[in-house]
Parts: structure tokens; C-alpha cells; sequence
């Protein structure tokens, strides 16, 4: 008896501490770099056979190529020894060489490199030069050539090349008349099909070989999307594409480019956009579509796929997964597997024997911690739209009248979605409510509802967030006196359009890299992007037609209507975020005596990349919010 009372009394104990220990971890404060961490490895990348694994890693404080040997781990190495410049981004370009970029900075001239993995030997594949390349899709080898489209001639088109992997000179296949946005090639290397645009009409043309002339076979608006996705086996007139014409909605589509109909409708969903994934080069067919309510949802086309995934799922029950590469035969992919509380890892996974094989965890080091997950949640905006958004709870807090922050998404159009956000764990594990929030004019909803945030960036956009608030408050969720918004890029603009016009409703902002001034904004777009123009005049307004308007939502010109503390964070590179206006906008809150903690980061763009910038912009967060939000 007495035995069993003390094995009793043992066990009690040892679950008492327990519960302590999981409760400290509960509402332990966890370090800021923990949360922002990068990982060492990253952009894995199969060869076209699966034989191979390429990824970025840090060498020499310099991003390099590295190649796992899938067959032979003791043939795995380091193929590129950069010292003084990252890799930017590569390919691979066949089984035996991979194609790469390297630079200083994302502004610096352009070079082009091909590799080969047995040898080691790059070859340039053109001279460094001021100019901006774009590969066409698939990045596929057509025989010794690649396609690709320059704007070396003429900085505001791209011409249509070919560019040789032996590093013989590019050779011009087609000229932009100037209007061309995007070349779609055949699986046989002949580009037979081109969209025009100029950002508000846009035109598919096709030919049926490249001896003829383009015809015009489509017009569209810029509200109409008919996005093509890839060739149809066995044809070279049929392509699977998403379209949203004569729909809300975008939808998966068998598409005739030489006469500009839709065959047949594949699949749709009533709810929101069907998104740009599933189709295989190889095959030429849909393998899969995805959309997204919450969390990725899938519809399978091959039996075969959907085995081997439904496999993979019952390896990761509950947990989300993105298909970001695959080789040829689609029995070898790279996968990564993840939550809304957990950042999870990427993955090696061989179809054939069922196994997963870790590359690299996200973010390890929060692996250990108890994190909040994001709840959906609906309501109505006062001129009864349906927004949809996400409530992050803070850990151990009781849910009535919390502190909460407004997290406001760039774009704007993007979307939130149930996925991780490190941000948000953040600013939840400091003790807020994290509410984000997909407002009129964000993507994934259809054309209808990305087109009522059409000149609404200081209007209806702004109220919808404030209408959420509102609603959150009525539910006894938040504390009216303690509401804070902060965002970057559109999200900072918000933050400091709210400072600025809503002073009362609001107890603070944080804006990075945040738009102070939308007549800046136009002036500073690059050549490039000359021709989306016209179509920023529609979504945001002309400032040469609609100056008042321009004036009336710009917050340089009202900074003296701010009242409220503000912490606004600016990089130096941040190209449609200017330096003198952001600089004004802070002086005139110093001289009205308003609490402003401005940071800048000269080498930095419109997010901070340096680890050290990262955190210390965090440690500011975290102080300005203790300071004017608990």
C-alpha cells in the first residue's frame, strides 16, 4: 500500500512540474533572432533525371552553389567558390550543367554564367552589361539553346534570343515592336505564341511557326486575366490556362491560341482564384490544381501523383505541403512541409520507396516553443462586402479587450493565408492580438473583389481595416484605447495613413518602407516597368488628372494632422519610397513635438536583408509597442 501510494504521489509530482515546465514555455519571451533566422541552405533544385540536388549555401560569407549526389553522397561538393558576390539565382539547364548569375546587389550589371558539374568550368554566356534578362518558361535546353528575352537594346521592351550555352553570341530570334510582355515557346523551341500589354488592353498572338507573322486572335482588359500555364500533348495550337474571362473567378482551362477560344472548362472554385501550379513540362499535361482558402487545397489529375502524394500526407498528417520541384519522371521531389505554428522544413522525397529526407529546417531554433495559431474569421464591411482575415492569439492571455496589432499585408494585391509568419509570432509571443486582414483589393478573390480596391488606396481599403477593428472591438475581442497598426511597403503606407487621418482610433503606427508621397511613388518607377503605367492609373489614380485626390491621400502633405506615436523604418535603396519625402514627413512630426523613432538603413531596400538590421528593427518594435501599446 504504501508502495503504491509513493509511486502515486511520484507520479503527481512529476506532472506537476510538468505542466510548470510547459507553462514556462508557454509564457517565456523568446529571443528575437530566434524568430528571424535564415537558413544556410536554401533554393533546392532536382536535376532533370533526380539523380542530383542543387541549393544555394554560404561559403565565405557568399551564397554558392552546392550539388547533393543522390546515388553517391561521397561525390557531393561545392561547385561554385564565389568570394566577393552572391550567386543570385540558378537552374538547371540539363542533367550536366546548371546555369547562374552572380553580383553584388540585384542593381548590378548582369552576368550570366553556364557550369558543368563534371568539370567544374564556367563559361559566360554573355558579357556583363547594364541591362535586364528574363528566361522564358520552362527553362528548358533546346538542343545548345536556351530561350530568354533582353531589354539590351532598348531599356523599356525585352527582344526575344537565343542564348547558347558554349557561350557563343546571343542570336536575335524576334523584335519587340514594343508592346510584347511575354514569350511562351513550344516544347519543340519554336515560340509560337506572345501576350502584348500596355498594362490595360492586353493581346495573345499567335503563329503557326516562326517564319510567319504573329496574328492578334485576343483582346482583353486589364481586369481579364487568360494566364497559359503550358502546351497541350501532341499540340502546338492548344495550351491549359487560367482564365477569368466572362468569370469572377480564375479558372482552369483548355485554351486554342490560334483562334483565341476556350475549348472546355477543367476546373474552378466558387470561392476564390485557382492558382499557377500543377502543370508538368515534361509530361504536358495538368498533374494537379491548387487553390487556396485557408491552407493549399489540391484537386489531383494524375492517379499516379495523387498516390504518391496522399503517401507523402499520411507521412505529415495535419500539415500543409508545397510541391516545389519535381524531376522528369516525377518520382523524385522537392517538397516543403510545414504549419501555421511550425516553419517546417524542406524535404527530399523519393516517390518510388515512400521515404522523405530532411535538406534543411526553416527555422529550427523555434522548434522547442509553444506558438499560437492564426484562426480564420469573416464579417462585413459597412457596405456589406465579405472580408475574410486572421486572428493570432497571444499564448496563456485570456480573450477579452486584448492589445492588438494590426498587421496590415503589401501589395496591395496580395493576400494573407493561414501559413507560417514569423512576423506574427513575433508580435504574439510579445502579449498582442495579431489581426491581419485581406481587404478589398487583395488578391486570390476574384476580379470583382481586387477591383473595388480601384482607387480606394486612402478610401475604402482604409476603412475596411478600420471596419475589422470595429468589429473586433463589438465582439469584446480588443481594447479600443489599445489598437496599433503596422505594415510594409502598402502595409506602412497604411500604418501612416492612419496616423495621419485616424488618429483618434488608433494608439500607434509602424511603418517600413511606407509611402509618404504617391506622386514619388510614380516618379521613381524604373524603365522597365514604364509600361504597367497605365494600369497604375487605374488601380491607384493618374497624379497628373487627379492631383487633389494624389494630395489628399499622400501623408507628406497632412503630416501635421499626426498625433500619434510613430515609428517608421526606411531603407536607403528602397527605390518607390523616397528618402526626401520620408525624411520631411519625420521632421514635421519632430517639430509638432509627436513621438517619432525613425530608423535608416542606407544599404538597405524596402526590407531589411541583414540579419543585425533585422533584429535590431524587432528590438524597436518590441520597445516603441511596450512603451505606447501595453
Amino acid at each position: 500500500m504504501f508502495r503504491v501510494l509513493l509511486w502515486c504521489f511520484v507520479v503527481c509530482l512529476f506532472m506537476g512540474l510538468m505542466s510548470c515546465g510547459k507553462q514556462q514555455d508557454v509564457n517565456k519571451l523568446i529571443p528575437i533572432e530566434d524568430f528571424f533566422i535564415k537558413p544556410e541552405k536554401s533554393n533546392f533544385r532536382l536535376s532533370p533525371d533526380g539523380k542530383k540536388i542543387a541549393y544555394l549555401g554560404v561559403d565565405d560569407h557568399c551564397r554558392n552553389i552546392f550539388v547533393l549526389d543522390l546515388q553517391d553522397k561521397s561525390k557531393s561538393k561545392q561547385l561554385t567558390y564565389q568570394s566577393d558576390m552572391n550567386v543570385q539565382y540558378f537552374f538547371w539547364a540539363s542533367d550536366s550543367a546548371i546555369v547562374y548569375a552572380n553580383s553584388h546587389s540585384p542593381g548590378d550589371s548582369l552576368r550570366v554564367f553556364a557550369i558543368s558539374i563534371r568539370t567544374e568550368k564556367s563559361i559566360a554566356l554573355l558579357p556583363p552589361k547594364k541591362a535586364k534578362l528574363r528566361w522564358l518558361n520552362p527553362q528548358t535546353l533546346y538542343g545548345n539553346y536556351l530561350l530568354a528575352s533582353l531589354n539590351d537594346r532598348d531599356s523599356t521592351v525585352f527582344d526575344l534570343y537565343r542564348i547558347f550555352l558554349d557561350g557563343t553570341a546571343p542570336q536575335l530570334v524576334s523584335q519587340n515592336p514594343g508592346n510584347v510582355s511575354n514569350w511562351f515557346p513550344s516544347p519543340d523551341g519554336k515560340v509560337r505564341l506572345a501576350v502584348t500589354s500596355d498594362s490595360v488592353q492586353e493581346s495573345i498572338l499567335y503563329r503557326a511557326d516562326e517564319s510567319s507573322t504573329f496574328n492578334r486572335v485576343t483582346i482583353t482588359d486589364y481586369q481579364t486575366l487568360i494566364q497559359p500555364l503550358g502546351f497541350v500533348k501532341n499540340a502546338t495550337n492548344l495550351v491549359y490556362a487560367l482564365s477569368n474571362h466572362e468569370r469572377d473567378k480564375l479558372a482552369l482551362v483548355e485554351y486554342d491560341i490560334s483562334t483565341g477560344k476556350e475549348e472546355r472548362l477543367l476546373y474552378s472554385n466558387s470561392q476564390v482564384d485557382i492558382e499557377p501550379f500543377g502543370y508538368s513540362d515534361n509530361l504536358r499535361e495538368m498533374v494537379f490544381s491548387q487553390y487556396t482558402l485557408d491552407r493549399p487545397e489540391k484537386l489531383f489529375f494524375n492517379k499516379d501523383f495523387q498516390h504518391d502524394f496522399e503517401k507523402l500526407s499520411a507521412l505529415f498528417k495535419d500539415q500543409s505541403i508545397d510541391i516545389l520541384d519535381t524531376d522528369t519522371s516525377l518520382h523524385q521531389w522537392i517538397v516543403k512541409i510545414y504549419t501555421d505554428v511550425n516553419a517546417g522544413g524542406v524535404y527530399h522525397y523519393d516517390a518510388v520507396k515512400g521515404k522523405t529526407n530532411l535538406l534543411s529546417d526553416i527555422n529550427p531554433n523555434l522548434s522547442t516553443y509553444t506558438l499560437s495559431h492564426k484562426e480564420p474569421i469573416n464579417f462585413q464591411s459597412r457596405d456589406g462586402l465579405t472580408l475574410h482575415g486572421y486572428l493570432t492569439y497571444p499564448q496563456g492571455k485570456t480573450r477579452e479587450e486584448l492589445p492588438v496589432v494590426v498587421l496590415v499585408h503589401d501589395g496591395p494585391n496580395r493576400r494573407e493565408t493561414a501559413d507560417f509568419d514569423a512576423e506574427v509570432q513575433f508580435l504574439a509571443n510579445r502579449g498582442y492580438l495579431v489581426f491581419q486582414l485581406n481587404y478589398r483589393g487583395s488578391a486570390g478573390y476574384g476580379k470583382k473583389f481586387w477591383a473595388a480596391g480601384f482607387k480606394e488606396w486612402g478610401g475604402k481599403i482604409q476603412s475596411d481595416i478600420i471596419d475589422g477593428v470595429t468589429w473586433l472591438i463589438h465582439q469584446g475581442i480588443v481594447d479600443k484605447k489599445r489598437v496599433a497598426i503596422m505594415g510594409t511597403g502598402f502595409g506602412g503606407y497604411s500604418a501612416l495613413h492612419a496616423a495621419t487621418y485616424n488618429s483618434s482610433f488608433y494608439r500607434c503606427a509602424i511603418s517600413m518602407s511606407g509611402y509618404t508621397n504617391l506622386f514619388t511613388y510614380f516618379k521613381e518607377i524604373p524603365p522597365h516597368q514604364k509600361q504597367y503605367v497605365r494600369l497604375f492609373y487605374n488601380i491607384i489614380g493618374n497624379p497628373n488628372k487627379e492631383y487633389e485626390l494624389f494630395k489628399a491621400i499622400s501623408p507628406v502633405f497632412h503630416a501635421d494632422r499626426v498625433k500619434i506615436p510613430v515609428l517608421f523604418a526606411q531603407g536607403g535603396s528602397d527605390r518607390y519610397s523616397s528618402l526626401t519625402d520620408a525624411n520631411q514627413f519625420v521632421q514635421k512630426l519632430k517639430n509638432n513635438n509627436v513621438p517619432i523613432k525613425y530608423i535608416y538603413r542606407e544599404d538597405e531596400g524596402r526590407r531589411f536583408k541583414s540579419e543585425e538590421n533585422i533584429v535590431s528593427y524587432y528590438q524597436e518594435v518590441e520597445a516603441f509597442l511596450q512603451k505606447y501599446l501595453q
